[in-house]
């Protein structure tokens, strides 16, 4: 097994992109928005405790632990369904949470009308970018660079031989597209992310509670090709095409709206 060094060099930049963005959108907007440093860190928290923990436990469970729900979700329909709603419920009450107990903090306090949603947004999604996705793909980075040394089997010595197989089968799929689509796929994540914290901090601080069923649905609509994409009713291409063009248009959205709100610093 040989990774080509082109491919390689590719998915350390992407992996480098993807791990750098968030910090560097927190560190462009931290001034001009006024950020609390404590929206973000409990956007990190969130993401966290309720899509890594929760979701996925509550997704053994379902998927593995229960025989009858098992069963039910190896129809396609009802695996998109249940994984589109799965993430939504788990992270959007999360951030309902979350933001109903930053409002109580933040009650009276002048400052940027979407600054919170901003810097909630860049730590949730930020989160969901390492742990889905840097932490993934420098995982694959190192099996490279151990295939390329020739020392990979020794270090997968201790995993059955077909986990050992599927090892070798993913990073024979690996190109500089791959890498391309992971970018992709991540940046567009992150993008929904923000969009769905600052419609959820407007929706808590106009005291609307129809805001969480809202944002649950849209997550999952969200969520909804990719889940058809795991169920293999459609292309990968198809996915992230339409992903690019909905994260163009909700960065566009976020773009013009937030730049109207107040820029003044909040008081310590």
């Amino acid at each position: 097994m040989h990774v080509d060094p082109v491919t390689l060099v590719c998915l350390s930049l992407a992996t480098l992109f993807v791990a750098v963005l968030p910090i560097s959108l927190y560190r462009r907007l931290r001034g001009p928005f006024a950020f609390d440093w404590r929206d973000t860190i409990a956007g990190i928290a969130v993401f966290a405790l309720f899509a890594t923990v929760i979701e996925r436990a509550l997704n053994g469970y379902v998927l593995h632990g229960n025989p009858v729900t098992a069963q039910l979700l190896t129809n396609p329909l009802a695996f998109v369904l249940y994984g589109a709603l799965a993430a939504g419920v788990c992270e959007e009450v999360g951030r309902y949470i979350a933001m109903r107990l930053i409002a109580r903090r933040a009650a009276g306090q002048p400052g940027s009308t979407d600054s919170t949603g901003l810097a909630y947004g860049i730590g949730h999604g930020g989160a969901e970018a390492w742990f889905v996705g840097v932490l993934v793909q420098l995982q694959w980075v190192f099996f490279a660079v151990l295939a390329n040394r020739g020392e990979l089997d020794e270090h997968l010595s201790n995993l059955s031989m077909d986990a050992v197989l599927r090892v070798h089968l993913i990073l024979g799929t690996l190109s500089p597209l791959v890498a391309g689509v992971f970018a992709l796929e991540r940046v567009a994540a992150f993008v929904f992310q923000i969009g769905l914290s600052v419609l959820m901090w407007r929706g808590v601080r106009a005291g609307r509670k129809s805001i969480l069923p809202i944002a649950i649905a849209l997550h999952a609509l969200i969520d909804v090709p990719a889940a058809m994409f795991q169920a293999r009713l459609v292309s990968l291409v198809a996915v992230d095409a339409l992903y690019a063009v909905v994260a163009i248009i909700v960065a566009i959205v976020l773009f013009r709206t937030c730049a109207r709100g107040r820029r003044v610093p909040r008081p310590a």
